[in-house]
């Protein structure tokens, strides 16, 4: 007896009104019809509504699907092999497009609205998202990581290049005192570990002493954080966080 329209529309999620337009445009007539006249569709004419919904579904217009699926020379294999093929391209390129969201997504999430060669310019070897989660854990439910995410949401990649040359600069001088010789309760040390907090209050958001001292901590307790240091001069991370530690002490 075969299936109804109402059936099929049914099983392959498409409305009668499609059914019917592809029955007056020639590219699916059902193989039968009930005493009635209405439309009976054959196994046969579910495979073919099948094609027609795999051709459909990857971009393809009506009359170049009724030419592929009355291809004189194609047979079922052929069809399956063309379509594996043009189903890996998809994945492939859904795949690329997925890979750019997330790309997107966490930058958004970073406050860093830049693309990832330019992310890469800006910060170089050192990843910025790469501590995103943890800041989120730690200091996400503070005002003070809800502050920093609305500044930096504005910075362009100029106003990252240069807070991050002037972090850097200011690392430097801090590793230059450490190479001098400068002990971490010296009086320059703790002036450059006030000058390092308030740069993260001028660019991110009010850092406390205790803050700070909580961030230093962090320096030397977090592997990632005191490679980073450490690339810089072997020995920053522990005096930076010393230093830290002592400006807040003078201060407290």
């Amino acid at each position: 007896m075969g299936h109804s329209v109402g059936q099929v529309a049914g099983f392959a999620g498409v409305t009668v009104r499609t059914l019917h337009h592809y029955d007056e445009i020639g590219l699916l007539t059902p193989g039968g019809r009930s005493h009635a006249g209405h439309r009976r569709y054959s196994d046969d004419d579910l495979d073919r509504l099948q094609q027609i919904l795999f051709y459909r579904e990857l971009g393809f217009p009506l009359d170049q699907v009724a030419v592929l699926l009355d291809d004189p020379d194609a047979d079922p294999r052929a069809h399956l092999r063309r379509q594996h093929e043009l189903l890996t391209a998809r994945i492939a390129r859904l795949q690329e497009m997925a890979a750019a969201v997330e790309t997107a997504m966490e930058a958004k999430k970073m406050g860093i609205d830049l693309t990832p060669e330019e992310r890469f310019e800006v910060f170089g070897d050192f990843d910025p998202e790469q501590h995103a989660d943890e800041a989120e854990r730690r200091w996400g439910d503070t005002e003070a990581y809800r502050e920093s995410r609305r500044r930096t949401a504005s910075y362009t990649k100029d106003d990252w290049k240069r807070i991050n040359d002037e972090f850097a600069a200011l690392h430097a001088r801090v590793g230059d005192l450490l190479a001098q010789g400068f002990a971490p309760d010296s009086p320059e040390a703790m002036d450059a570990a006030e000058e390092h907090r308030r740069f993260i209050s001028g660019h991110h958001y009010a850092c406390s002493y205790e803050m700070h001292a909580g961030l230093g901590e962090m320096y030397v307790g977090d592997e990632r954080f005191t490679a980073f240091y450490e690339s810089i001069r072997p020995g920053l991370a522990g005096y930076l966080r010393d230093a830290i530690l002592a400006n807040a002490a003078r201060n407290g």
